[in-house]
């Protein structure tokens, strides 16, 4: 594979490698338009006769944005709020005060991480309880001071290990659905990635729901389904279909 890229975009890759091979020569704008318009061609192709599985690993994409990525493209400003006041902070959970068109708001996403080191400290965007309650902290925030809501959904799913069990995973997640139901301000729900599970859905509840082209929101990801079904996570392309 090539870096930042899945094997079905590899023609995609190597011709966007040839392009800006050229663009840093002179003398050769009429190929790079003619290479231009050839990927645009093979990327209509290719994307548009996905399979199942191709769809899902679009949605984990590496080169796909993430929660703080769209804050920095559609916010003014951002005040990142840490902690959930009991047991500690969840870097797989991003949380704040924010600024869009002059208008305030809170948003909650989700985090994975871009390079090994980010990844491993945001759990690759899997949340602890404690990241779950500091979401419902600051959707409280936003009930008090009466500004909207904005989430982005992009998690594989509530991270499964005993300690997290330990420290009330099903009920941080359970409460956040009650709280988000009742929330008396507006809530606008954007599935960005992966929606798996619960873990999507305690930051999923909300007055409009929003999935964005190539991301995915299911019950179960592949790798579990498969697990349950056949007890063989490699059959996770089968369970895709």
């Amino acid at each position: 594979m090539l870096e930042g890229w899945l094997d079905f975009e590899r023609p995609i890759a190597e011709l966007e490698a040839k392009i800006s091979e050229l663009s840093t020569l002179g003398g050769y704008q009429e190929e790079i338009n003619r290479l231009r318009a050839q990927a645009e061609r093979l990327k209509k192709k290719i994307y548009s006769n996905l399979t199942p599985w191709q769809k899902v690993c679009l949605a984990r994409h590496p080169r796909r944005p993430y929660t703080l990525d769209y804050i920095d493209l559609i916010c003014e400003e951002f005040i990142e709020l840490h902690g959930d006041r009991g047991y500690g902070d969840d870097p797989a959970i991003v949380a704040g005060l924010a600024k869009m068109d002059g208008k305030n708001l809170v948003i909650i996403g989700h985090q994975k991480g871009r390079d090994t080191r980010d990844k491993l400290r945001r759990n690759f965007g899997m949340p602890h309880p404690e990241g779950y309650r500091k979401a419902l902290r600051v959707m409280q925030l936003a009930a008090k001071f009466n500004l909207p809501l904005l989430t982005f959904v992009d998690t594989p799913g509530a991270y499964p290990g005993v300690g997290a069990e330990e420290r009330g995973q099903a009920e941080a997640i359970a409460r956040n659905l009650r709280e988000l139901a009742v929330l008396p301000v507006p809530i606008i729900v954007v599935i960005c990635g992966e929606g798996g599970s619960g873990g999507a859905l305690a930051i999923a509840v909300g007055d409009r729901i929003l999935i964005m082209e190539y991301a995915t929101y299911s019950v179960i990801s592949p790798e579990g389904c498969a697990s349950i079904l056949w007890r063989d996570g490699n059959k996770a392309e089968e369970a895709a279909k």
